[in-house]
Formats: C-alpha cells, sequence, structure tokens
C-alpha cells in the first residue's frame, strides 16, 4: 500500500534536462528557482530531500555557444556546466539558508558492497546535517552516460539513489505529465494512467521515446521506478513545471502517475543486490523454477537452470532470468558460471559427483535472492 501524505519523510526528486531549460537551449534560472523553493518548503517541514539533477551539457553549451558534438565534446560541455549548474544550486538555496553538497557519480562507484555503503553513509550524514545533496552522473568519465547506454541516464541513476538510501519517495520530474496509455502528441485518445500498481510488459510497452534535448524518454523512466518500488520506493512521474509539485504531493494529492511499491523495504545488502549494479551474469531458468522463485521464499536449485551467460564466480551477484528473458530475480550466486554450467539440470544429490566438489544444494540460497 502507498505511503500518503506527511509519511513520506525522504524523498528523492530528480529534475530532467527538458524541465531545468523549460525546453530552450541552456538553463532556465526562473524555473530552477521555482523548483529550489518547493524543497527550501519541504526541508522547513523536517523532509529530506535529495536531488538528482541533469542538466551540465545544457549548461556547458550556453556557456561555450557551441554544439553537442561527439562524445569528447560532450564530456568538455559536462565539465565547463557543472561548476555553472552547481554554482546555480548554490545560489538559489542560499537564499534559503540551505547548503548543498555535490556528488559525482558513475556506476563503477557503487559496482562493488564497499563503495556502495560508503556512499549511503556519506549521503545518510549529510541529509543528517540538514544539507541537501545534488547527485549528477559524472559525465566526464561515464562514457556509457553519454552513448545513453542503460545506466547512461539520470532516470535510472535516480532510481538507484531512491534504492541506495531507502527513500520513501521518488519524484521524476520532467516535461511530461506521467504515463499515458499512448504516445499523447501521437494519439487525441490517450488518456493518463493515474495508478500503477505493478509494472508489466503491458506498462512497458507504453513507454515512449526520448523528446527534447535529455538522454532518457519514458521507458528510462519505467526502468527507474521498476527499480526503486522493488525496493519500497513509491514513485511518482509528473510534469515538473506543476506549481507547487513536491509540497502536494507531499500532502497527499494525486499528481502524474503513481507507482505502488511492490513490497516493504529491503535491508541494505537485499537492495545492493537488486540494483544490479555488481551484476556479473545471467542465469536463465525454467518454468517450475521461475514460478517457484515469484512466489518468494524458495532457493533456486541446479534441476531448475536452463542456462547461464557471462564468466562470473562464486559469490558474484546475477541475473536470474525466465526463458522469455524477463528478469524475476537477483542474487548472489553459490557457485560459478563454469560450475553451473556443468550441474545445469540435475538434481542437488549429483552435484558434487559432478564437480569433484560442493558448496551446498543451491545454485543461489534463498537468502540471497531479491525477488522483483
Amino acid at each position: 500500500m502507498a505511503k500518503q501524505g506527511k509519511q513520506y519523510k525522504r524523498i528523492v526528486a530528480k529534475f530532467g534536462t527538458n524541465l531545468l531549460t523549460a525546453g530552450t537551449d541552456h538553463l532556465d534560472l526562473e524555473m530552477m528557482s521555482k523548483l529550489v523553493s518547493q524543497i527550501a518548503r519541504l526541508h522547513e517541514d523536517g523532509v529530506q530531500v535529495i536531488v538528482v539533477t541533469s542538466g551540465a551539457i545544457a549548461a556547458g553549451r550556453e556557456k561555450l555557444a557551441v554544439s553537442n558534438g561527439g562524445i569528447q565534446m560532450k564530456q568538455a560541455l559536462a565539465a565547463v556546466g557543472q561548476s555553472a549548474l552547481m554554482h546555480s544550486y548554490e545560489q538559489l538555496f542560499g537564499w534559503h539558508k540551505i547548503t548543498v553538497a555535490q556528488a559525482l557519480l558513475t556506476r563503477s562507484d557503487l559496482s562493488n558492497r564497499l563503495g556502495y555503503l560508503n556512499t549511503r553513509n556519506t549521503l545518510l550524514s549529510l541529509l543528517d546535517l540538514g544539507v541537501v545533496p545534488i547527485i549528477n552522473e559524472n559525465d566526464v568519465v561515464a562514457i556509457d552516460e553519454l552513448k545513453g547506454a542503460r545506466f547512461g541516464d539520470n532516470d535510472n541513476l535516480s532510481g538507484m539513489v531512491s534504492n541506495l538510501v531507502d527513500a520513501d519517495l521518488l519524484v521524476i520530474m520532467s516535461d511530461v505529465k506521467g504515463l499515458y496509455t499512448a504516445d499523447p502528441a501521437l494519439d487525441a485518445k490517450a488518456k493518463l494512467i493515474k495508478t500503477v500498481k505493478e509494472i508489466d510488459g503491458d506498462i512497458e510497452k507504453m513507454a515512449g521515446g526520448t523528446r527534447g534535448r535529455g538522454t532518457g524518454g519514458m521507458i528510462t523512466k519505467i526502468q527507474a521506478a521498476r527499480l526503486a518500488t522493488a525496493s519500497g520506493t513509491a514513485v511518482v512521474i509528473a510534469n515538473g513545471s506543476e506549481p507547487n509539485l513536491l509540497p502536494r504531493l507531499i500532502d497527499g494529492e494525486s499528481i502524474g502517475t503513481m507507482f505502488l511499491p511492490s513490497t516493504d523495504k529491503l535491508e541494505s545488502r537485499k537492495r545492493w543486490i537488486l540494483s544490479g549494479l555488481a551484476t556479473k551474469g545471467k542465469i536463465t531458468v525454467d518454468k517450475g523454477a521461475a514460478a517457484a522463485l515469484s512466489k518468494g521464499n524458495k532457493s533456486l536449485l541446479p534441476a531448475g537452470v536452463k542456462g547461464v551467460e557471462g564468466s562470473f564466480k562464486r559469490g558474484d551477484a546475477v541475473d536470474i532470468t525466465a526463458e522469455s528473458g524477463e528478469r524475476i530475480a537477483c542474487g548472489i550466486s553459490n557457485y560459478s558460471a563454469a560450475d553451473i554450467e556443468k550441474i545445469k539440470g540435475a538434481r542437488s544429490d549429483r552435484i558434487e559427483k559432478l564437480l569433484g566438489h560442493g558448496y551446498g544444494d543451491e545454485v543461489v540460497h534463498r537468502d540471497n535472492i531479491v525477488v522483483l
């Protein structure tokens, strides 16, 4: 069940490029001021807020008066623009006597357990100090981000951050009102979906492509919502130019599309597994195993394994997928990919005979599985 109104104590607000530029080719300080004012109001009411922001490349483009160009040019624009972006935030928050902190993250920063925990602890410490962390992808070094790879957008980054800090609510703010049954720009009959209880194939099919100057589209917002809701965070996708959007959401008003949490809050280790940041490979399972896992509290046995991808080792995090390719769970493997290849389809009592050694009856133990 979704939390209501004042029960949201820690939120992540994601500001998209199209929102921050108000559809232009440069940062719109008037729009940024409105967004900051909303956060200041929440801050005064004791709500902890983390901002995941885009806009560095747009800020750099304005300063250098050049077009995007290739990857290296985008990195140069990001390097110039990031300081300008943070300077704007620092001034705007400063008018409300709020201190901000910059955090530039890449996938590799969070891909190991220690890095994940260190980042989490730093962000939580900042929140305890009354600081508003402002997070962006480190575009200068994150090539995948600039190529538009699956972690390469701030929608997915906001989902990761929500997972990281155990947020109550993620608000993805862009220039769209929410998820529609079809693209409203192409279909006059398209209707806004108010509530999504489960993100399934039908919901994913409704997602469109990228618009404007951002790197993400609706599909990346759905991906972020899937991760966040699976770790117990409610998600709202809404038009960020809606007046006083954040305070109204905190007060319980229904705006945009609400994605309900699919689980209660997960403990930190399982959230790290769920994030997929350290995933080294994939295990495909048959229908019986998929059904057993989906019901929860079941281990993955070798008899249910159909295939293996990647070169992961014992103790690595892996995705668990159905034969259709759908990711249904993730977990920490008891066996290497090479070992699983040898024991797939076999009964557990044959593991030692097939391998010459054994680490238990389970390929992935139920205590190390997070079901999506």
